[in-house]
């Protein structure tokens, strides 16, 4: 009879660690919504006119070929700065998408296909530009399409 309230006992153990754990996986599952996509930041990269300084900035030299022309490396730290500013008037959590924005509209305004290391810096840029500008987030991911 011992033996059978201890087995008794011992299946009901189990059967609660079983339902606690099934509970605590449950719980600790948490969606969070897409921010990035919302209209509210939307509305801010058009209110920043789909960030035009990003996008020459973006477009332009890279740095080693500036250093040879100082009036083109004014013009692309001048793009730099004036995108910042952009980027500083709109939300940190719709930052990431407002530079891929920029990213697109260029790629809609470019000319015939780029080479595949110029689309590498374009994107190297683009994932750097908020720390370039001291700016949270720090690096964004980039979903670049190219033609």
């Amino acid at each position: 009879m011992a033996k059978l309230a201890f087995l008794g006992a011992f299946l009901l153990a189990l059967l609660f660690l079983a339902t606690a754990s099934r509970t605590t996986i449950t719980t600790t599952v948490v969606e969070e919504g897409n921010p990035r996509e919302s209209q509210e930041c939307r509305e801010q990269i058009q209110r920043e006119q789909q960030l035009p300084h990003c996008q020459r900035y973006l477009s332009q030299r890279s740095p080693y070929e500036l250093v040879l022309n100082p009036r083109e490396q004014e013009e692309q730290e001048q793009h730099l700065r004036q995108c910042c500013q952009q980027l500083q008037n709109i939300d940190e959590e719709c930052r990431c998408e407002a530079v891929n924005e920029a990213v697109r509209q260029r790629q809609r305004q470019q000319e015939g296909g780029r080479q595949a290391e110029e689309r590498r810096q374009v994107e190297q840029r683009a994932q750097d530009l908020p720390r370039r500008c001291n700016l949270e987030p720090q690096q964004c991911q980039i979903r670049a399409i190219w033609f």
